[in-house]
Formats: structure tokens, sequence, C-alpha cells
């Protein structure tokens, strides 16, 4: 460096979905603000955005487009960092809130769909009648659910960690048909998790708060509901404004977002169909990373947004300890199957969002989603989008199957459980496999994450980042990645402060 250059200061990042192009289009912001900092992104794959993955498919006859997202096709209206960003990009309008009028969710039981019950809150009912009028549960279920509001909270020790599984929670308070008919599929399928293993202080914090608090999950869950009245009485929308959703995507699908991230971001600076082999610190605080081209780069820092099971091999020769905890994360894998029908062969009633099938009912289809009655234009007119999940912790072996042989296995469960006409022919079908892409919130997921926080603050240069850890939605994804940066820009002393106080605004 001649006299009188700036250092400019480089980050290794290393992943491109949406955790990686987070921590780059922080850098990137970072740079504008006036600090002397850049990066270098790497991902294996030949695309960026990691699971956010859309696929655009002509209609045959041209008359318009499918949109289809191979893995999440939303993120939580109530989390703010994916607003806050599109914000930022000039895609906020393009936010797409779920059809409300068509809004309805069907549950597998004992082999015939029953409608979720109105005012159910998570697993637990707010309104009498539709709850007793249910046949999702038999009578001793429903007897056994009511005792929730009468069962005394769990007795804590001072300083004691407030943890358990979602088995033992909702059987604890509310039953096993609670648990097995509603509490599983709803609450453990977000994760796709075994309900035996899931950490709820890892996974939802509030369920363990609401019991404290009221002693009831329904008086919690009752208390929850007139706030969300309250608020609405009180900041009704105004004329023309989207109505807001509990779930968002976007008009293009959720891959509008990555696309539009790695372009802020720039692509310049992103190289894709390249990995990361190793990992090698020198020189005080420099980095230098092989690729997989046989080709290096060296950097002041490094953040590795991959999966744990991806990160450990990465950090094992620079701390043990932290890749023992990665090595303890486990994860599984699962798949996405879409397929487009003809409207009037279908034969059955799409005013739904979806089908949720429970472990108990033995199905290979996990969930099936309406994704064109769910989100407004993601099928031409006259054509409907369906979409089936397959995998989870319990089902692994069906991942194994080819790409035919999962078409026809999710075609006859459509058949089976949906109701879909024999005469209904695909018009085509996407197959998204996501290996090992589902991290599991154990129990002593926070203990694990603790030590890997610790370590990590004591490494110069260096953080991890991704949905392996902190949260598995996209926003959780987003802002890890850019507490990523946060850690290494204060380090150097860059005093990057964003104002992020509409985030607790309308969106």
């Amino acid at each position: 460096m001649l006299d009188g250059e700036v250092e400019v200061k480089r980050i290794l990042i290393i992943g491109g979905g949406v955790a990686g192009l987070g921590a780059a289009y922080k850098v990137t912001r970072a740079a504008s603000g006036g600090h002397d900092v850049e990066f270098a992104l790497f991902e294996k794959d030949p695309r960026l955005g990691g699971k956010i993955c859309t696929e655009i498919v002509p209609e045959p006859s041209g008359e318009g487009k499918f949109i289809v997202d191979g893995g999440p096709d939303c993120f939580l209206t109530e989390k703010p960092a994916c607003h806050r960003i599109a914000k930022l990009l000039g895609i906020f309008d393009d936010e797409l809130p779920t059809d409300e009028s068509r809004k309805r969710t069907w549950i597998l039981s004992r082999g015939k769909l029953h409608q979720m019950p109105d005012g159910i809150f998570m697993f637990a009912p707010t309104k009498f009648l539709p709850f007793a009028t249910t046949g999702l549960f038999s009578w001793s279920g429903k007897i056994r659910m009511a005792m929730d509001l009468f069962t005394p909270p769990k007795k804590l020790n001072p300083g004691e960690l407030n943890d358990e599984t979602l088995e033992s929670f909702v059987v604890r308070r509310m039953g096993r048909e609670c648990l097995d008919r509603l509490a599983e599929p709803l609450v453990g399928g977000v994760h796709a998790s075994e309900s035996s293993k899931m950490s709820l202080a890892a996974t939802f914090p509030r369920l363990l708060e609401m019991e404290q608090t009221y002693g009831s999950l329904t008086k919690g869950f009752l208390a929850a509901r007139r706030k969300v009245e309250e608020m609405r009485r009180k900041y009704p929308p105004k004329p023309g404004q989207k109505p807001r959703t509990f779930f968002t995507s976007f008009l293009g699908g959720m891959q509008e977002l990555t696309d539009r991230m790695a372009d802020a971001a720039g692509r310049e600076k992103i190289r894709t169909g390249v990995a990361v082999t190793a990992l090698r610190q020198a020189h005080g605080r420099a980095w230098s990373a092989s690729l997989s081209d046989g080709s290096r780069v060296d950097g002041d820092a490094v953040i590795i947004a991959t999966e744990s099971w991806a990160a450990e091999p990465l950090v094992r020769p620079q701390d043990e300890v932290i890749a023992d905890a990665l090595a303890s994360i486990p994860a599984s894998s699962s798949a996405t199957i879409s397929m487009a029908f003809n409207e009037n062969e279908v034969g059955f009633d799409l005013n739904a969002f979806g089908v949720l099938c429970p472990l108990v009912e033995r199905r290979a289809l996990m969930a099936a989603t309406y994704s064109s009655t769910k989100w407004p234009g993601r099928a031409p007119p006259r054509k409907v989008l369906l979409r089936g999940f397959v995998g989870g912790p319990h089902n692994q072996e069906i991942l194994k199957r080819s790409d035919e042989e999962l078409i026809q296995t999710v075609l006859s469960e459509f058949h089976d459980i949906l109701g879909l006409s024999s005469d209904a022919k695909p018009l085509f079908a996407r197959i998204f496999r996501w290996y090992l892409g589902m991290p599991q919130y154990t129990l002593g997921h926070l203990e694990r994450i603790g030590r890997i926080d610790d370590r990590c603050a004591q490494i110069p240069g260096f953080a991890i980042a991704g949905g392996s850890y902190r949260g598995v939605g996209i926003p959780h994804c987003i802002e890890s990645g850019e507490r990523a940066v946060t850690k290494i820009l204060g380090e150097w002393g860059m005093d990057f402060v964003e104002d992020h106080a509409e985030e607790n605004r309308y969106y």
C-alpha cells in the first residue's frame, strides 16, 4: 500500500443464501456510508438464494405463467427485517398478502379432512362453539384440552432454564390428542422437527412465557386475541393500504427478494459455482480461503453463512469447541413437489390454503399448499398450482426415491387426501430437494449456540450466520448475516448504525 492510500478491509463471505446476501448487502451499505470495507462472496451452487428458489414456468398454451416457489413461499409478516430490506431495495410495493377471502386450513384426522376450527391460536382454542362442534377431536380429547384452564403452570427453581420438548409441554397441558392432531402438524411442522426432541425455548419461547404469565395457554391466547382486535380497532387500515395478513410473499415469488439483494450488494463481487474448501488464519487477523478451482483468496475477516454441517469442517482447524457444537446440531432433508392442473379437472373445493397431515395418519404427504389459492397470481386463469411436502425427520427414506417416483407418490396422495379427480393430469411437475436443509433445534440448542457465540467473540474477524442458530425464518436469517457484519465492523472501530425506527410501525 502506497503512502496516503486508505486500506480497504475485505470480508470473505461463504454462502450465497439469504443470510450470506444479508451480510453482503450490509457491507455494501456500510461502504456507501463512508467505511473502507468491501466483501467477496463465494457460493458453491451455480445460483444464489440458497433455499429461496423461484421458477417461472410459462403456461403451455402461452396464456400466462406459473410462479413456483421451491423453498419457502413466504415470511412472517410480524417480523420486520424483510419489510425493511424490501423498502431499501424499492420492492416494498411488490409485497403480496395472502387472499384472506379464501382462508381455510384442512387437517387430516382419521382419514377424513376437517376444517381447522375458527379461533384456534397455535393449538389453543379461543372460541367455544367452533371448538365444541368440530369433528377434529373426540369428546374426551376436547375435555382434556379444556383442562388447560385448570392445570397449574410448571414450577421453576430460581435461575432454572425454562425449556422442554413440544411433546412434553403439549401433553402436560392439553393432552396427547391435541399433540397428535393439532400441535405436531401446526407447530412441529413449521420446523419439520420431532416433537419429542424439539426445544420450545429455542423455537417458540412465547408458549413457555404464556404459561408462566397467565397460568394457562388458553388464557394467554385469549389475551393475545383481544390485543390483536384492539390494535385493529385502534389502527384500522388506511384507504388503499394492503391488508396485513399473517404471511407475506412477493409478486414475483420469494426469489425476487434475494435477486434484488444480490443486485444491490454488487454481483461483481460474487462468485457462484465455486466452493471454499479450507480456511486458514495467518498473520494475526488475516484469513486465507482455498477454493475448489484451485485458487486462493485472502481477506481481513470471514463470515461463514452456510448450514451448520457445512460450516463444521471449515471451522474445525480453527476451533474444536465451535466445530463440536456445530456437529451436534442435527438436520433433516425434505422436498417440495409442485404440480399444475386445469381447474376444471381438479374435482375438489379450492377455497382453502392447504392441508396438514399429522404423523399419526401415517401418510407420505406432510402437507399440501393450494398455492394458486393462497397467493393471487401464482397461476394463470383457469389453472391450479398445488404443492406437496415430503420428508422430515420421520421419513428420510422417501428422499431416496427417483423424481418420477416422488411425483407419483404425491399425485396418489393428492387423489386420496385432497380428492383430486382421477381425470386430472399434471400440466407439469417441479421437484426441489433440500438435502439436510432443515436444522433441528433440539433440547440443549440454546446452550450450544451460547458456546458458539462465546467462542466466536474470542476470534477476531470471524463470525457465523444462517438458519441453524437463532431462527429458521427468512427475517431471522437476514438479521443473522447483518449481526455478523456488525461484529466485525465493531472490531475494526467502524461505527455503522442504521435507523430501524420504522420496523415497529405497520410493516
